[in-house]
C-alpha cells in the first residue's frame, strides 16, 4: 500500500477529492495515514473524522518556525508521500530534504506565473485577471526549499474570461485542482515519475 500524508489549512476540497479518488478505486493501492492542520478548527479536520482518518493539529501561532520539525516527527518512516492540499505554512529544513520529491503541492497558477511569497487564495486569480491573462489554470510540483518552485509534474488549463470575476475563476480552477492532484498522486504510486533537475519525466 501507497501511504498518504494530507497537509491542510482550510476546508479541504482537495482532500476530498483525494478521499473520492481512494473510494472510487482511482488511487486503488493509496491510503491516507493522516491528516496534518496547522490551524485548529478548519472542516478539513471535521472531513478526516468523518472517514476515520488519524488527524492531528500542529498549530502554526504555537509552534511558528518548528512546524516542518513537528511535521517530520509524525510522517518519519510511516508514509511514502506527503501531499499539500491548501496548506499555507511553508515547508522548510530536515523535512525537506528527507522528503526530497516525496512531497507535492498544489497552486492555483500555471507556475511560474503568479506564486511565490503572498500568492495563495483568491489573491492568485485576482493577480491573473488584473494583468489580464487568456489562460489560468493550477500546477502540481514537487516541494524544495523555495515558495512554488520546486519541479512540475503536471499542469491543467482552463480559459479565462473578460467577464470572470476572481470567484469564479478560482472555482474553475478549483475543478482542474481537484482532478489534477489525485492524478499526480497515482503516476507517484505507480512509480511513472521521474525527477531530473528541474525536469519531470512521465512514463
Amino acid at each position: 500500500m501507497f501511504k498518504i500524508a494530507v497537509l491542510v489549512s482550510g476546508g479541504g476540497t482537495n482532500f476530498q477529492s483525494i478521499i473520492d479518488s481512494i473510494n472510487t478505486g482511482y488511487l486503488e493501492k493509496c491510503s491516507i495515514e493522516m491528516v496534518i492542520s496547522d490551524r485548529n478548527g478548519v472542516y478539513a479536520l471535521e472531513r478526516a473524522c468523518q472517514h476515520n482518518i488519524k488527524t492531528y493539529v500542529i498549530d502554526r501561532k504555537v509552534y511558528k518556525d518548528s512546524v516542518s520539525d513537528e511535521i517530520l516527527k509524525l510522517v518519519d518512516g510511516k508514509v511514502d508521500l506527503i501531499v499539500c492540499a491548501g496548506w499555507l505554512s511553508i515547508l522548510k529544513g530536515e523535512l525537506v530534504s528527507r522528503f526530497e520529491n516525496k512531497i507535492v503541492n498544489i497552486h492555483p497558477s500555471l507556475i511560474p506565473a503568479f506564486c511565490g511569497d503572498g500568492m495563495y487564495g483568491i489573491k492568485v486569480h485576482e493577480k491573473a485577471l488584473e494583468y489580464g491573462v487568456k489562460v489560468s489554470g493550477c500546477t502540481v510540483h514537487f516541494v524544495d526549499s523555495g515558495t512554488d518552485s520546486g519541479p512540475i509534474i503536471l499542469q491543467k488549463t482552463v480559459p479565462v474570461y473578460a467577464q470572470d470575476s476572481a470567484e469564479i475563476l478560482q472555482k474553475r480552477v478549483l475543478e482542474q485542482e481537484h482532478i489534477a492532484l489525485s492524478e499526480a498522486i497515482k503516476l507517484i504510486a505507480e512509480g511513472q515519475v521521474k525527477v531530473q533537475g528541474r525536469k519531470v519525466f512521465v512514463n
